[in-house]
């Protein structure tokens, strides 16, 4: 499991400019099952975005597809954890190894 936090380099007037690419790559690993939840940060200042995946490597090939990525337009930080306590429900999210 990850977590990804995109904080904003520019301004939100700029970030929403660029949000109808952004939300179309969410969107593709949406239906891939890659990615599971997103939404933004409050205050408005990023985002988060929870994945799967086998490894950090495929989510940070995956965040190189994101518009807001290829503009320079947010900062990306990447945390890989291991979910030892969890609900029955949460199992589904996690892929195998």
């Amino acid at each position: 499991m990850f977590i990804i936090e995109l904080t904003y380099k520019v301004s939100t007037a700029e970030i929403d400019a660029h949000m109808a690419p952004h939300v179309a790559f969410l969107e593709k690993y949406y239906q891939s099952g890659t990615f599971v939840a997103s939404g933004r940060k409050e205050p408005r200042d990023g985002g988060i975005i929870l994945a799967v995946g086998k490894t950090r490597k495929q989510i940070e090939d995956i965040l190189q597809e994101d518009p807001f990525q290829q503009k320079g337009l947010a900062d990306y930080r990447v945390i890989e954890f291991k979910a030892t306590k969890k609900t029955k429900a949460f199992d589904a999210l996690e892929k195998e190894d």
